[in-house]
């Protein structure tokens, strides 16, 4: 009996041993982070996932809401004052860019400061700009984040600083990160790894120096495994509270292929490693791995041709062409799959029919993402009423020259029979 029982105890390990194995097989990556998100920057198309609505502590990912905002509701050349409350509310031990009360900079050098260098006291003041206070700001940054389809979100200030009400999701601030990439000067900001600012009213030296919190943007010719530096990054921005962990929005391009990632309460690896930076590394070379960028449709190709029943011999045949590429990022695998269009027409097909204007639109489904153009018509289409009623003008034309003539002739062979008479 008790060797049966160990048969069968031994035989349980080692079917779970198996399992394991085929599990650790099946895995196409290994995350350490708690919560993380790869997407595609173009189309929003989720690649990886892993607890994606999980309710996290943002930390400074916050400031690239800050940003979009300010952005989108202040000219870069705007005189923002630094107030009292904007330099002492922010909570000991947060970084700042040692702004002086009353000093007073430019919308864009306070940008730069809260994306190169994470300074909470610059984002203090740009929310007072905007909004008259941080309480009215954080207002405007949940009313965004509804319109950008957040749904795990509530944001109670616009520098991250901790506090229990102050929640999002990897998920959500992917949607954050893509729609911001949107915005160039946003994208320029965010690649940034050195910034000085320049003396003012208040600080008259140019000392105060900034470098990029962003690990995968500082290159490094060591060859050693805590060098962070990923050639292809190109954003966006760190963020760390105890409570949040490390944390970290990351953008990269290869190859016309553009990701967002987001990892959320990082920690450090067996080795002691960043497991924010080793996360999200790993999160892009499993995107550019796996997907390519497929191209679809070539603007200006022709997707279809339709026949025009009113239309003269020589213009019936219309050929519809698309008004812009169409591109896709696709399974490596399926690179070569005939993906067939969805043709909708929009306009009445008679003639005439102007060149280039638009006749409808083609769409393209790939892995549930819908990709969509219009139409438009290759060729001038005229009308075969047109060519009628130029054939009965001419006709009318050459029976009244006809009739003319007669009637001159007529009149001719009258004037010579009176002179005859004569």
């Amino acid at each position: 009996m008790y060797k049966k029982c160990t048969f069968i105890i031994v035989l349980s390990l080692v079917f779970i041993s198996i399992c394991n194995f085929v599990h650790a097989e099946n895995d196409e990556i290994n995350i350490y982070s708690p919560s993380a998100i790869l997407i595609d920057q173009d189309s929003g198309r989720i690649l990886y996932e892993k607890n994606i609505h999980e309710k996290m502590y943002p930390a400074s990912l916050t400031k690239v809401l800050t940003a979009i905002i300010v952005l989108e509701n202040c000219n870069l050349e705007e005189i923002c004052t630094v107030s009292y409350d904007a330099v002492m509310k922010v909570g000991f031990g947060y970084v700042t860019a040692n702004l002086q009360i009353g000093e007073e900079l430019t919308v864009e050098q306070l940008l730069n400061l809260i994306m190169v260098s994470s300074s909470n006291d610059a984002s203090h003041v740009l929310a007072e700009h905007v909004s008259g206070s941080l309480e009215d700001f954080a207002i405007l940054m949940n009313k965004k984040a509804k319109e950008l389809g957040c749904v795990d979100s509530n944001f109670t200030n616009p520098s991250g600083a901790h506090d229990e009400n102050h929640y999002s999701s990897a998920y959500d601030l992917s949607l954050i990160g893509r729609y911001a990439m949107q915005n160039e000067k946003f994208r320029e900001l965010v690649r940034k790894t050195f910034y000085q600012l320049s003396a003012t009213n208040k600080y008259p030296k140019d000392d105060r120096i900034f470098t990029t919190t962003n690990e995968l943007l500082v290159s490094n010719s060591n060859n050693r495994s805590d060098n962070y530096y990923y050639k292809y990054a190109t954003g966006i921005k760190t963020g760390f509270t105890t409570p949040a962990a490390y944390c970290l929005m990351a953008s990269s391009e290869k190859e016309g292929l553009n990701f967002i990632s987001v990892v959320l309460g990082a920690g450090q690896t067996i080795d002691g490693l960043s497991a924010r930076y080793i996360d999200t590394k790993n999160l892009f070379d499993y995107g550019y791995s796996s997907y390519s960028l497929k191209q679809i449709a070539k603007k200006y190709s022709v997707i279809e041709t339709v026949t025009i029943s009113n239309a003269t011999k020589d213009t019936k045949k219309l050929d519809l062409i698309i008004d812009d590429d169409i591109s896709a990022t696709v399974k490596a695998q399926s690179l070569n799959v005939l993906i067939k269009p969805e043709i909708e027409i929009t306009a009445d097909l008679k003639a005439p029919i102007a060149k280039n204007s638009i006749i409808g639109t083609v769409h393209y489904t790939v892995d549930g993402i819908t990709y969509s153009a219009n139409l438009l018509a290759n060729n001038e289409v005229q009308s075969s009423h047109v060519v009628i009623k130029f054939i009965i003008v001419f006709i009318v034309i050459i029976l009244i020259i006809g009739f003319i003539k007669i009637n001159n002739n007529f009149k001719k062979k009258k004037r010579l029979a009176k002179i005859k008479n004569i």
